[in-house]
Order: structure tokens, then sequence, then C-alpha cells
């Protein structure tokens, strides 16, 4: 996957500055951040006040990455305990751009053996876990139904929930401050079990070369998302559908060491 080619903040055509500037005040400084797939623009900003804020866009004719922008507006709301808040959301010029928070002095989180981030990036997950669901009219896509395809008779209703799911806990998403880790980019927001975000961050903890026995021991101090009655059968139904999709995408081989890592996941419930 490459990611989207990005447009510098002057770039931008003088309308969109004109309407960000109508938010925030005038621009003194736009410095262009690296990272992500899809966003065209990613700048932190600061005014001549000395405030600073970020803000990420794309094009009107991107139709799937203004998807994820507007499930990114949609849950900010109810995510605003792990994540920034989002100030300002303007679609003009032919862009739409969101604008937050700035998180200052934030770096990715470090996700290697022993690395001291684990505890912060547990603790953001702990307050994640912990969300209240959003409204139902809000329409939150179902994390089972994003696994249909891959899921065989029985598994399907195993993997539905009502917490509110990042579903993508990369280390670009989670952002490392002195005090604290940030759940950033809610672009593919989904309700299901409060487990799967936990599920998915040991995964990447063995991406960053952790053993296995690490993760899961990491993973395994969230007890209060284990304990539901059926987890463990939601759980190899989960471990099931990333295997057979990853799989069917590059092909058995290639999959082998992806679908190892999920695999060591139901050591949870050995």
């Amino acid at each position: 996957m490459t990611s989207t080619s990005r447009t510098e903040w002057h770039e931008l055509p003088r309308s969109v500055r004109a309407a960000v500037e109508e938010r925030t005040g005038p621009v003194v400084t736009a410095r262009a951040l690296p990272g992500g797939l899809n966003c065209a623009v990613a700048a932190a900003l600061t005014t001549a006040d000395g405030t600073a804020a970020f803000v990420k866009g794309t094009p009107l004719t991107n139709t799937a990455a203004r998807a994820g922008q507007h499930w990114e507006a949609a849950v900010n709301p109810y995510t605003r305990p792990v994540g920034p808040r989002l100030l300002w959301r303007v679609a003009v010029g032919g862009w739409e751009l969101l604008g937050f928070e700035y998180v200052g002095g934030a770096r990715h989180a470090d996700l290697s053996a022993g690395a001291a981030d684990h505890a912060l990036v547990a603790e953001a997950l702990g307050t994640a876990c912990a969300l209240p669901p959003p409204p139902a009219g809000l329409g939150v896509p179902s994390f089972a139904g994003r696994w249909a395809g891959f899921l065989e008779t029985g598994e399907l209703p195993l993997l539905h929930g009502r917490s509110l799911l990042h579903t993508d806990t990369n280390p670009h998403n989670l952002l490392v401050t002195a005090d604290r880790a940030h759940l950033v980019d809610w672009a593919m927001p989904a309700l299901g079990p409060a487990w799967v975000d936990v599920a998915n961050t040991a995964v990447r903890l063995m991406e960053a070369d952790c053993p296995s026995e690490t993760a899961l021991a990491w993973a395994a101090g969230f007890t209060a998302c284990w304990r539901a009655a059926g987890t463990a059968a939601a759980l190899r139904a989960f471990v099931a559908a990333n295997c057979r999709a990853w799989t069917s995408r590059v092909g058995p081989v290639d999959a082998r060491p992806s679908n190892e890592r999920f695999t060591a996941l139901l050591g949870l419930f050995r």
C-alpha cells in the first residue's frame, strides 16, 4: 500500500486557506507532517498568537479518504478521553479539511521489546475499552460485518459487540507524550467486542519483535476485556478471519508470518 501524494499548505487554493484562517486566525507557520496513507494534507499550523493545530485533509474527489474523515468527525465527541478534540471541519474549494487540537511534543509509540511506552499504550487502551458506546443512530459499522466474507456459519455473531473500536492501532496512530499515549486517526471505527483493539495491539507488539509471550502477558493485563462469556470462541473466530483474509490476499507462504502472530493470540485461553 502506498501513501497518498501530499499537498503542502501553501499549495492549497487560496479559498481553502482563507476558510481555515477564518477559524484559526492568520497562519504564520505550516510544518508538513509525515505518515498516514490517505490524507493529502497533514500539517501542524501555528497562528500569530502562538496557537497550534493539526490539520489533515483530502480532495473532495477522494471518496475513500472522505469516508474516513467522515468517521473521524462523527466519533470524535466520543473519543476525546483518548484522543485530540476536533476543532473545525471545512469543505471548500474542492477540499475537505479537519482541524484538531495539536498534540505537542509527541512521537510515535515504541512497541519494541522492553519499551517504556507499553505501559502508556496500555493505559490509553484501557480508557478506550471503557468508552461509552455512541448512539445507535450514528450508524458506526459493525466489526463483525467487516469480516463477513471470511467467517464461517456461526462465527459471525461471535464478533458482534457494542464497544467503540479504533481497529488500526499501529504505532503511527499512537502518539506518546511525556505522561500519556493518544489514540489518533479514528478513520476506521467499528462496534464490536471490547478486546479487539487489545488483540490487534498485541499483534503489533509482536511485529515490533516482542516475543509472543511478552505480547500475551501485556494483553492478559486487560482482565475486564476477557471476562465475558464466549470470549475464547470469539477470539478464535477473530484469529481465523484475519488468517483467512491475509492468506486470500497474499497467498499461504507470504501470509505465514502474520498468521503465526495472530494464531499466537490463542495462547491467552490455554
